[in-house]
């Protein structure tokens, strides 16, 4: 049976703007939503667990104008570029989604591979967290969980720096070399790389459509409400500050 949710569509926010409207909706929404959105300026998003030391090449961070939040769901670090890709976020009712966590994940994953089917592109499920295309991840995905409700928020890659993604993230075993650059390069894909010539609108687009057919959403465009709007300038603040960024959990 098909369910009414709202659609969201923002332009392109910073890492705290962007990340305290995915928590207020989170914590004050009251109808299923789904957001798409862009991040400006480029932005490393780190896992709610995740050392920020160990993860994040920090002066080269800053040497590139790259700025760095911390998230509140869980996965690993992201790097968000303006123009590289389409950030998506689903926040509903738990019980939409019955089953493990594991289920939720895949149930909510199968929107993203739909919509790369709308592309041209046969993409598969692996593991948790990720969508692939021929062994090459091209989305991942983190989740958090409140008052009985589900934040997923992911990537779909479009066209990528990959040389600044894995100059800034550091990856286990992953040396900054030729060499290095060349084996980063066979562990992600874009749309780019597999000759996918799309705008972001379009890419946007088929999101949505993707999204509405697996998770049979009736999309109405919406926008934040009042509380939402007024939660989320309270959140960045938090976000903003080098004690969130800098916490360990």
């Amino acid at each position: 049976m098909r369910g009414e949710w709202r659609l969201l569509v923002h332009g392109p926010l910073t890492g705290p703007e962007n990340m305290a409207v995915d928590e207020s909706l989170l914590l004050e929404a009251e109808m299923p939503t789904l957001r798409l959105y862009t991040w400006s300026p480029t932005t490393v998003s780190i896992g709610y667990f995740q050392s920020l030391s160990e993860t994040v090449n920090l002066a080269e961070a800053e040497r590139r104008g790259i700025a760095v939040v911390r998230r509140v769901s869980g996965g690993g670090a992201v790097m968000h570029q303006e123009l590289g890709e389409v950030t998506y976020s689903v926040v509903a009712p738990v019980e939409l989604f019955p089953g493990s966590i594991r289920d939720s994940y895949r149930r909510i994953l199968s929107g993203i591979v739909e919509a790369l089917r709308l592309l041209g592109v046969e993409a598969e499920i692996q593991g948790f967290q990720d969508v692939v295309v021929g062994g090459r991840k091209i989305s991942g995905s983190a989740q958090a969980r409140k008052r009985g409700w589900i934040l997923q928020h992911g990537t779909l890659l479009v066209d990528p720096d990959v040389e600044a993604m894995f100059s800034v993230l550091r990856v286990p075993g992953l040396k900054l070399s030729d060499k290095g650059l060349r084996e980063a390069r066979k562990r992600v894909t874009s749309l780019y790389d597999l000759n996918v010539d799309v705008s972001l609108a379009d890419v946007q687009g088929a999101l949505i459509e993707g999204f509405s057919r697996a998770l049979e959403m009736d999309l109405q465009e919406d926008h934040l409400t009042p509380g939402e709007e007024k939660k989320a300038e309270e959140l960045v603040i938090k976000y903003e500050s080098e004690e969130w960024l800098r916490k360990r959990p």
